[in-house]
């Protein structure tokens, strides 16, 4: 009887060894799928992190141009605005010569009565110049009106500028490490 006891420990004892051998086997083959699972993974995340970095130099440059382009607007509307007050004033003062015609139509109105057939030309001209210095009055206030946008749309791209600025910043900050 203790010999086979003896061989019933020395075969319990074999097959632990050959289940516990076949256990390491598979443990090892899981740790190898494992490990290029990790590295394929790995080489993943590094080519998605230099696209990243790609885009976001991108990001920064388009940011820079779009910024580039308000400053240039900024400076053609501040052009535009100039250029409109001058035109405001040009009317202004055509505005003046208009009332002045006033004078003259009272002169066409003395000469009418010496010169009967120029008379009614004369009427018909000085109904035009009233007219004419009717719509001068509105064209001098609709040039003010356009004064005024010009001058609100030039505030709102310098806003406008000032907040691309404050979105470039954090980009130029990632600009020493990128390519």
């Amino acid at each position: 009887m203790p010999q086979k006891e003896k061989r019933m420990f020395i075969d319990m004892v074999g097959r632990l060894s050959w289940e516990t051998q076949l256990h390491l086997d598979e443990r090892h083959h899981h740790f190898y799928i494992n490990k290029v699972i990790i590295l394929i993974i790995s080489v993943l995340l590094i080519i998605i992190a230099g696209v990243n970095v790609y885009y976001v130099a991108v990001l920064y440059e388009d940011l820079n141009g779009i910024v580039d382009n308000m400053d240039s607007m900024h400076r053609n509307m501040q052009q535009v605005s100039r250029r409109m007050m001058h035109i405001t004033d040009n009317v202004k003062e055509f505005e003046l010569y208009m009332r002045r015609m006033d004078n003259i139509a009272k002169s066409t109105g003395a000469m009418a009565s010496v010169m009967p057939d120029i008379s009614q030309n004369m009427q018909q001209m000085d109904r035009d110049i009233a007219v004419m210095d009717g719509d001068m009055d509105k064209m001098s206030i609709g040039m003010q009106h356009v004064d005024q946008r010009f001058k609100h749309m030039t505030q709102g791209v310098t806003i406008m500028r000032v907040h691309v600025r404050e979105i470039a910043r954090p980009m130029g900050a990632m600009n020493p490490f990128m390519p």
